[in-house]
């Protein structure tokens, strides 16, 4: 597999901060290249990370992605270039639009914007980066600006967005550094990548400029049957109860009356029904479920999409200590 390899790591998973940095070598060590962690309404994502990027000598640390509504732009290049710092150069920062749950019934802010927010949060934190101020005048931030006082960065860490829709990725291929998109079919991202890549051009840029990283969730086991259940009931946890986002992007990819009987089982809170509503056909479209040689051969597939430069691995519910170790091993086999 020539791109590569990425693990997603859930902060949920584990009883204290140490456990990501335990992950971080284990995944390190199985030669994986970086590994990523998200953030919504559990711990800060920036101990554990610091702890990954200790621990680690060559790994490279990213998280996946954090709302652009919850910490001020200069705060967020602030955490950023920390971040680098401790890691040494590894950090890639990623940002998202994020969802109105969060951003009203966690943040409490208005969901108001998100893609103008995200542009302007993105181009605060490179004034910081480049200038060492975060001087601005938007239609959303106006900063008067005060000096960074460690000055402008000489190796700021770039900018990785996560988005769906194709307005938004057009927006990741101008303003960022990478994507990391998920939920894709093969054919569905195909598609969205030809928005990053006019996105790219209106910025400037190649798509070869851009780490293109999109995330996929599964698991390998030699219990086949009970692999593919695991993955088919994350999958349409997913698209059912997770917003309208990761629905409406596989609706429009190919499959609304998928999401419309796993969201009408949504509605009755009946999760049983929500896997069963879940064909074989789409879940091998968005996971990866089987056997470690399936699990091998469907990543090499997804992985040899045109302009790919990594797959983000991220585990589904449900797994114990030992399918997590053997899902990372089969993966690994693939570098």
């Amino acid at each position: 597999m020539n791109a590569e390899l990425d693990l997603l790591v859930r902060l949920g998973d584990y009883d204290r901060p140490q456990g990501v940095a335990e992950r971080a070598v284990q995944a390190e060590e199985l030669g994986f290249d970086r590994i990523t962690v998200g953030e919504t309404t559990g711990w800060n994502i920036v101990p554990p990370l610091t702890l990954a990027a200790d621990r680690t000598e060559e790994l490279g640390i990213s998280n996946d992605v954090i709302s652009p509504y919850g910490r001020t732009p200069s705060m967020l290049a602030q955490t950023a270039l920390t971040m680098q710092a401790a890691a040494d150069g590894r950090f890639r920062f990623g940002i998202g639009p994020s969802s109105p749950a969060i951003t009203e019934r966690w943040h409490g802010q208005e969901f108001d914007r998100p893609l103008r927010r995200t542009r302007e949060v993105i181009e605060i934190m490179r004034n910081v980066y480049e200038e060492g101020n975060p001087a601005y005048e938007g239609d959303i931030f106006e900063i008067a600006g005060l000096g960074y006082e460690r000055g402008p960065s000489e190796n700021p860490p770039p900018i990785d967005v996560g988005t769906l829709g194709p307005k938004a990725t057009e927006m990741a291929g101008r303003f960022g550094d990478g994507w990391a998109p998920q939920m894709f079919t093969k054919d569905g991202l195909r598609d969205r990548l030809e928005d990053l890549e006019r996105g790219a051009e209106l910025g400037g840029k190649d798509l070869s400029d851009l780490r293109v990283a999109p995330i996929v969730r599964g698991i390998a086991s030699e219990d086949r049957e009970a692999a593919r259940e695991k993955a088919r009931g994350t999958i349409a946890f997913m698209l059912g109860a997770y917003g309208p986002y990761y629905g409406n992007s596989v609706a429009e990819q190919g499959y609304p009356d998928v999401v419309e009987a796993v969201r009408a089982a949504w509605d009755d809170r009946d999760t049983d029904a929500m896997a069963a509503a879940l064909p074989d056909e789409v879940l091998d479209e968005l996971a990866f479920a089987g056997t470690p040689d399936e699990v091998r051969e469907w990543l090499a597939e997804y992985a040899a999409i045109e302009g790919v430069d990594a797959v983000r691995i991220g585990f589904v519910d449900g797994m114990s200590e030992d399918g997590k170790r053997t899902t990372m091993e089969a993966v690994a086999d693939l570098v």
